[in-house]
């Protein structure tokens, strides 16, 4: 299935694709794409569904964020070796944590804010997980069995703020709008392979990021096992896996940043695209 959620911000209601691809309403069986409604005992409820008996949505409603009432937004860091390198960074041992705060969420074709003062905003296409099955201590046999299903996140960073400031990751990691999720949750079922992913990124049209979740150092299993060791994991929580070569600080001769008017366009194959407009905060 591929599950997401239409109107405008505040006012989202839930949705899915049907098999011609049109947006069909899902309020009278779910309250929003969220928490209990990830269950598995939920998602097979809403499988069984003929989705040709669902609503028909008319028009082009704007999309929201594919998950609603997200607890936490957890986030890996260094998660692609050849990433890892072109920042300089040493391959990490264990899985790099850090946060991003839920008012950072945004829609796929939301506009990206521009922090004031900033110099050094940067784009990274990241594989999202969200869970569906809670747990703490999770083994990573286990695992899989917690994912609902993946989705396509823009790990928007400011790098001065992130690195040059003090303090941990977050407050350049964070900011408002950082975190456009979508278009779609497509649940674990449709994705034979979450590690063999074709992930891209274009800013005006170029492209800066063209990677593959097979090089990720951290797989899924791992990366669940290990997040549930230290906080209990929840329906709706969403996992940003880590992002390959290309981000905007890494590019030669000289890093290249974002700056308003400027279009972002990434995808991951199977889970759709992205597309937002920057502009000055």
């Amino acid at each position: 299935m591929k599950l997401l959620r239409y109107g405008q911000p505040g006012q989202e209601r839930p949705g899915m694709l049907d098999t011609q691809g049109r947006l069909r309403d899902l309020s009278q069986h779910i309250a929003d794409v969220g928490g209990a409604a990830l269950l598995p005992a939920s998602l097979a409820k809403l499988r069984a569904l003929d989705s040709a008996t669902l609503p028909l949505v008319e028009g082009q409603p704007r999309i929201g964020a594919c998950v609603g009432g997200i607890g936490k937004f957890i986030c890996i860091g260094l998660n692609y070796a050849d990433h890892a390198a072109e920042t300089g960074a040493a391959i990490p041992e264990e899985p790099v944590v850090f946060n991003k705060w839920t008012s950072a969420v945004i829609g796929p074709y939301d506009r990206v804010e521009i922090p004031r003062g900033s110099q050094k905003t940067d784009w990274e296409v990241e594989l999202g997980v969200v869970i569906g099955l809670g747990g703490r201590y999770i083994s990573e046999a286990d695992a899989m069995r917690h994912v609902a299903g993946y989705c396509v996140i823009n790990d928007v960073s400011e790098r001065e703020y992130q690195i040059e400031r003090g303090g941990t990751w977050d407050k350049g990691k964070g900011c408002d709008t950082f975190g456009p999720i979508g278009p779609w949750l497509v649940t674990a079922d449709e994705i034979a392979d979450p590690h063999s992913l074709n992930l891209w990124l274009e800013v005006d049209g170029k492209r800066y990021q063209d990677g593959n979740t097979s090089t990720m150092i951290f797989r899924i299993p791992q990366i669940v096992s290990y997040l549930s060791r230290f906080m209990s994991l929840q329906p709706g929580d969403v996992i940003s896996t880590g992002t390959p070569p290309g981000v905007g600080m890494g590019q030669k001769p000289q890093p290249v940043y974002l700056r308003a008017g400027q279009t972002m366009r990434l995808g991951i194959e199977g889970l759709g695209e992205q597309r937002q407009q920057t502009v000055q905060a």
